[in-house]
Order: C-alpha cells, then sequence, then structure tokens
C-alpha cells in the first residue's frame, strides 16, 4: 500500500488550522476521542473509511486512531475531498487517498488503494467500499467484523443487499439514527446546499421559484433553508404522506413536469436517478439553474440534457451552460454532484459532530459485537443515539427535565391508568 494519493503534502500546515477550527466545533466527538484514548477498544483493528474527506471527517478518523484503529482513507466522492485536509492527514502518518477533481478511474484507485489495508470495519458514504470489496475482493470478506453507513443513499443500497442475501457481513445503518438523520439531514444538507448553490451562483433566492425535488429530511431541511431567503417553494414528490407533509407545511406540490416550467432554480435530493431528465429540461425556462444534493451525480440525466444541447460551456468555475435549440440556457451546478461539498463545506462541525458521533460509538460496538450478529443492516442502537443526545446536550449547557419515580412508574404501568 502506497503511503498516500493526495494533491500537496506542502498544504498540511492550512489543513491542521482548519482541522483544529473544527475540533473547537466538535465536542461531542472529542469526548468519545478522550474515552478512546483511555480505553483503547479498537486495538489493532484494520478500518477503510471512504468517507468526504472534510475537516471533520478529520476529527472522526483521529479519533478512532486514537482508540487504536489502524486507518486508511478515500474519499466518497470525487469533487468533496479538501485538499488541505488529505495533506494534513498524510502527514500525520494516516493513509490518505484523495485528491479533489479525481477522474472516475481515479477515484476507484484511490479505493482499491486504502482497501490494502486488508480491513476489519469498513465505513462508507454510499456503500462503494463494500460494493467493491463484495465484487473484486471476496478473498477479504471474511475477514470483515462489519461495516458502518452513513448515507440513506448508501443503506438503500445495502438494503437491497442484504434482501437479496448478497450482504457478506453486518452493517449498522448510521444514517439512519435519530441524531444523524434529523439532524445532519435536515440542518446539515438545508444549510450547506444553500451554501454552495450561493458560493457557485451567488443568486438571489428571495422571489425566486425554487423547486425542491424530493421531500425527505434532506428535502425538508432545503426548503425550510430556501423559503428563509424568500423563495416560493415548490415541491415533486412520488411519496403520499410526504407530498401531503408538503402541502401542510405550505408548499406547492406538483409532477416534475409541471414544476419544470415554473421553477427558477432546482435542487435534486431523493437518492434517484434521472429525477430531472430530457422532457423536463426541454420545457424549463431560460437561465434555470440546476443543483444537486444528494448522494450520487445520477440525480440529474447529464447525458440526456447533452444530447438536446446545441452548446456547452463552462461559465465560472461550478458552473457549466447549456444551450438548448430553443435558445434558453440551462446552468448545471458542480458537474450534478454534491453541491453543498463540491461548492461548499459540506455540513457545519457542529451538525458532523453528532454524526461522527454515532459513527465512533459504531465502530466499537461492531469491535465488541460484530461476531454475534447477522449478515444485515442493523439499526445503531438506541442506548447510542441517546448517549449522543445527551452528550451534545451537555456540551451546550443544557439541562433537562427528569422523572419523578412516580412519573415513571405512571408510564409503565397498565394499573394506574387514570
Amino acid at each position: 500500500m502506497k503511503e498516500h494519493i493526495i494533491k500537496d503534502i506542502a498544504l498540511a500546515d492550512a489543513g491542521k488550522q482548519r482541522i483544529e477550527w473544527a475540533r473547537r466545533h466538535m465536542p461531542v466527538l472529542q469526548k468519545i476521542r478522550e474515552r478512546f484514548e483511555k480505553e483503547r477498544p479498537l486495538e489493532g483493528i484494520n478500518v477503510v473509511a471512504c468517507l468526504h474527506v472534510t475537516v471533520e471527517t478529520a476529527n472522526l478518523i483521529t479519533a478512532l486512531r486514537a482508540g487504536g484503529a489502524n486507518i486508511a482513507l478515500a474519499a466518497s466522492n470525487p469533487l468533496s475531498t479538501q485538499d488541505d485536509v488529505a495533506a494534513a492527514l498524510a502527514s500525520e502518518g494516516i493513509p490518505t487517498f484523495a485528491i479533489k477533481g479525481e477522474s472516475d478511474q481515479e477515484y476507484y484507485e484511490c479505493l482499491e488503494e486504502a482497501i490494502k489495508i486488508k480491513p476489519h470495519v469498513t465505513l462508507d458514504d454510499g456503500a462503494d467500499t463494500i460494493a467493491t470489496l463484495h465484487s473484486e475482493h471476496k478473498d477479504l470478506l471474511s475477514g470483515v467484523i462489519g461495516g458502518c453507513e452513513e448515507t440513506t443513499t448508501g443503506v438503500i443500497r445495502l438494503r437491497a443487499m442484504a434482501a437479496d442475501g448478497a450482504l457478506a457481513y453486518p452493517v449498522v445503518a448510521v444514517n439512519d439514527a435519530d441524531t444523524k438523520m434529523m439532524f445532519d439531514n435536515r440542518y446539515g444538507t438545508g444549510q450547506s446546499t444553500i451554501h454552495g448553490i450561493l458560493n457557485a451562483t451567488n443568486v438571489l433566492f428571495a422571489g425566486k421559484t425554487v423547486v425542491v425535488v424530493g421531500y425527505g429530511w434532506c428535502g425538508r431541511g432545503t426548503a425550510l433553508r430556501a423559503k428563509g431567503l424568500g423563495a416560493n417553494l415548490v415541491v415533486v414528490e412520488v411519496n403520499p404522506r410526504k407530498a401531503l407533509e408538503a402541502v401542510m407545511d405550505g408548499y406547492r406540490v406538483m409532477p416534475m413536469l409541471d414544476a419544470a416550467r415554473i421553477g427558477d432554480l432546482f435542487i435534486t435530493v431523493t437518492g434517484d436517478m434521472s429525477v430531472i431528465r430530457t422532457e423536463h429540461f426541454e420545457v424549463m425556462r431560460d437561465q434555470a439553474i440546476v443543483a444537486n444534493s444528494g448522494h450520487f451525480n445520477v440525480e440529474l440525466d447529464l447525458p440526456g440534457l447533452s444530447s438536446i444541447a446545441v452548446g456547452i460551456s463552462e461559465m465560472k468555475e461550478d458552473v457549466m451552460e447549456y444551450t438548448l435549440t430553443n435558445g434558453n440556457r440551462i446552468y448545471i451546478l458542480a458537474e450534478g454532484r454534491l453541491v453543498n461539498l463540491a461548492s461548499a463545506f459540506g455540513h457545519p462541525p457542529e451538525v458532523m459532530d453528532m454524526s461522527f458521533a454515532n459513527q465512533a460509538l459504531a465502530v466499537r460496538y461492531i469491535v465488541e459485537h460484530g461476531d454475534k450478529l447477522d449478515n444485515q443492516v442493523y439499526p445503531v442502537p438506541s442506548e447510542i443515539d441517546e448517549e449522543v443526545a445527551s452528550l451534545k446536550l451537555d456540551a451546550m449547557g443544557i439541562t433537562i427535565e427528569k422523572l419523578t419515580a412516580e412519573q415513571d412508574e405512571y408510564l409503565h404501568s397498565w394499573t394506574m391508568g387514570t
């Protein structure tokens, strides 16, 4: 295994400063790191992490290392890597394989290099490590105790694998913990998506018709933040319950083709493929802006858009202009990849503090219990979720109410009904 594949080791000092800034805003993870340093629960455990290489991720990696783990890190998205962070980690002797802007081929070459550590535990944001191990390195599967998955898209893939009987080791769906999904997806994605769009375009949201495609936690957060900036919101959703919720939240709900005709700015957050297709691009207004904040760059049918374009040019960094036969121009941000990471910094450290606290504790759980688990996708144990919430409240200086003995008895009794 190579020592690292990064852009420039000279960027390390700048990366270390930013990692330290994030560390000061991630008190829960730091408490766990201090505990890990004393207990060393991951001693001798090899970990492959395929995650967004950001300052927040760097703090997770160093916390796991403090617990005794040997770690190799690769990027989970070709455009999300922060090169100074990759350099900082490499300078600390952590095998890091990530360069912002790497090609698809380079992306998988970096992941292959990380896998050479022969993992006992895998950490994923999109399930690429697990998919690669199952397809290309079946000989290594017997040595894997278990894995963690960070994002909705990855959990969907893994549940499909488990349903088909193809999953060769247990995986904890860190994404589904309340202290991850509700906060990371809603508050983190909501804020960072708007940040990325503003960085790329400096467009005014007030008065614009913003179409949010998908109304899960990411869609809820994105819509809420766009509404707060004065936008008029339209939601596109296939699930009737979620569509009804969007209506009750005060948004217009309609099919994609209808929304395509009236939108000024489109944001996809579905985790599915081709949710904006050729027939939608064809009816969009001139200078419509289209961004994706779902995990993979398949939500926008860019090959289809290219096929109906008479001209394609780079207007500015992270903004590509597609000119259609009718003269209308459509702007695609960040090549259709995660706009909140490609054009911004991703989720704030205060949010990732909870996500990565869950991740760290889930890794310890896997090491301690993985041999007793079936090859299925498991929720984060409720005690871990509640511990993370309690630690976060404590770090914020917030004290909550406690049940009296009588109240507790009442809630757990069927004889005290009145």
